[in-house]
């Protein structure tokens, strides 16, 4: 629930910004809400693991320093494709973060049938 209120919040602050208002000081608001549910949902999935079995822990764990891993490698390669002018586009942030998403499931996935 809090991914997705977190979500919500994020696409709030995009769409917002753009369609519903013009104020800089409500997509300020929204920004702070943004993070506060943000940080929610950090809290939560941190409470989630550690209610976890052994097992179900060691499968996040991995899961989670794998996609953190690649996920810090692949951006800067991302990055430095960008500022060297190898890709005709520029880098964005929401291609990294949809590689970390896939990232993760996939990474869960395969640890999830490893120790089952």
């Amino acid at each position: 629930m809090w991914a997705l209120a977190w979500v919500c919040t994020t696409a709030l602050v995009t769409f917002g910004s753009m369609y519903l208002w013009e104020s800089s000081l409500l997509t300020g608001i929204a920004i702070v809400l943004s993070l506060a549910v943000g940080v929610g949902m950090v809290l939560a999935n941190r409470k989630f693991v550690n209610a976890a079995d052994e097992l179900q822990r060691k499968i996040q764990l991995e899961s989670m320093a794998l996609t953190l891993g690649l996920t810090v490698v692949v951006g800067l390669a991302y990055s430095q494709l960008d500022t060297t002018n190898l890709i005709n586009a520029d880098a964005e942030i929401s291609t990294l973060v949809l590689f970390m998403g896939v990232t993760y499931i996939v990474c869960t996935a395969i640890n999830n049938r490893k120790y089952s």
